[in-house]
């Protein structure tokens, strides 16, 4: 018999169309059988993400013009010469550095928040012919000239860390997830740390919170952990964690993993970005991370590496080197970067810093939005440059290489993804964000740096009176009421920004 039936059309009528919502397509514009496309080759040669600095460049710099290879993968070596003071970084530079530019980096040592520290493979990766505009100077070295004053709503502790420590050096903000600061050193300090409250050693603009090493305190914080079942989570920060020695990578990870509730341990460090040499010569550390994480895999408990590159000329064949003896090893890194002016926001920067980190086998896990840190606000974006990075740099590899672009909410709010704010006022730079999991109700501001705004929205930043008016405003976009002042007698971040004492319950 005959098969008489028909396939159904692939056309409807326009009545049909706008019964089910669907949208004609012109026929001049209808495909019925789609033609193959096939992009065209790519020159090697374009693939610069896998195109790593490699050879003796560190002999560039006068003071290590006689170093060996031997001599510069030597951890030891890297951290007995790493610089703290102007004058031994004139010393290491000597003539390749004009005197103008030593001068104002003279300035910048002895006015910044945070002290300075530089391990020597870190200043080998500068280009010194153009310092102010290199992008790894920018971290870490500041020039007098080059700084800008402080928002209004800059703070030393913008996170509010200290405020939800239960013992000191240990912040419990989010239900199932605790920081541990174990330390407040680093092989290297950053211009635009965090922390700058605790880490490093004090400088003529802050006198530093201490959080050493100290058994005691670890004993408190590790009570504490134990104390509450709904923690399975533990960031090991401080300072850094490549500062522990041995003995203190393996006493933190056994006694964590002894922990029934404990599930999950991430040890942070910025050491693979500034002195990858540790992790290829330093074998007792190395050792010591590696069995804390076999014998997490054994306990089926996840024990993973945290890192923080935030621009592709960090990464070198150094680097490689360092991060093929993690995988041989089986050890998971992620990176965590922070965006900043003039380093990474571009989006070609992004996209290679991004595809250079999936070459090394790091994974790009969160980029920042710079936190509300004293001192940089040079390096601050706006929130603009978040989401627009984030559209463009997303579908250029995979998605489990592409960072989510967050902000870590002021005044405690935590991790939220740069586009889930409530109401972002592009005029005044005020945006804002909730975080019902850490706080219902409450609300979070963020404030772009003042660069950004335009000549009248900075001159209103200098009027108190005018500050209190743009955040109630933002405010009150958010609550929609009609006396924006009432909201402040509400559930509201206290510690993110100032406002009259009154204010407050």
């Amino acid at each position: 018999m005959e098969n008489t039936m028909r396939s159904p059309s692939l056309r409807l009528t326009r009545t049909e169309a706008a019964r089910t919502h669907l949208t004609i397509v012109p026929p001049a514009l209808e495909v019925l059988a789609p033609r193959p496309v096939f992009k065209p080759a790519v020159d090697p040669a374009t693939l610069v993400h896998k195109q790593l600095l490699g050879g003796e460049f560190w002999r560039r710099i006068p003071a290590y013009a006689e170093i060996d290879e031997a001599v510069f993968l030597d951890h030891s070596w890297q951290a007995r010469h790493s610089i703290t003071r102007a004058e031994r970084l004139f010393e290491t530079l000597k003539d390749i550095a004009s005197p103008e530019f030593m001068d104002d980096a003279a300035l910048g040592f002895s006015s910044s928040p945070m002290s300075v520290r530089l391990s020597p493979y870190l200043v080998s990766l500068i280009d010194w012919s153009r310092p102010y505009e290199d992008p790894l100077r920018r971290q870490f070295i500041p020039v007098k000239s080059r700084l800008l004053a402080d928002h209004p709503r800059v703070g030393l502790d913008s996170l509010n860390e200290q405020g939800d420590a239960p013992v000191p050096g240990l912040t419990h903000r989010y239900a199932d997830k605790a920081l541990f600061l174990a330390l407040d050193r680093c092989p290297v300090y950053c211009r635009f740390c965090t922390r700058s409250y605790a880490v490093g050693v004090d400088t003529d603009e802050v006198e530093k919170i201490n959080l050493p090493a100290n058994a005691q305190r670890w004993r408190d914080a590790f009570a504490y952990i134990a104390s509450r079942p709904e923690i399975e989570d533990i960031v090991v920060s401080g300072g850094d964690a490549y500062q522990l020695r041995a003995a203190q990578v393996t006493e933190i990870g056994d006694t964590l993993l002894a922990m029934p509730n404990v599930r999950r341990i991430r040890f942070a460090t910025k050491g693979l970005a500034v002195m990858p040499q540790k992790i290829v010569t330093d074998h007792a550390w190395r050792d010591a991370l590696v069995a804390v994480v076999e014998k997490g895999r054994k306990l089926h408990k996840e024990v993973v590496l945290h890192t923080h590159f935030n621009h592709p000329n960090e990464i070198t064949a150094i680097t490689e080197r360092a991060m093929d003896l993690l995988m041989e090893h089986g050890v998971t890194v992620r990176n965590q970067a922070v965006l900043m002016r003039g380093v990474n926001d571009s989006v070609e920067t992004m996209t290679r810093l991004v595809k250079r980190l999936s070459h090394v086998n790091v994974h790009p896990y969160y980029v920042y939005l710079h936190d509300l840190v004293k001192g940089v606000e040079d390096l601050r974006t706006p929130l603009d440059t978040a989401l627009h990075l984030e559209k463009h740099v997303r579908g250029t590899t995979a998605g489990f290489n592409t960072p989510t672009f967050v902000i870590d909410a002021p005044g405690g709010g935590g991790k939220r993804d740069v586009h889930s704010f409530e109401y972002y006022d592009r005029d005044t730079g005020v945006s804002v964000f909730t975080s019902p999991a850490v706080r219902k109700g409450a609300l979070y501001l963020y404030f772009d740096p003042l660069h950004a705004l335009s000549p009248l929205a900075r001159t209103r930043w200098q009027d108190p009176a005018e500050q209190q008016a743009m955040t109630r405003a933002a405010i009150a976009r958010v609550r929609r009421v009609e006396r924006p002042f009432d909201i402040f007698r509400g559930v509201i971040s206290k510690p993110n920004f100032p406002v009259e004492d009154t204010a407050w319950p």
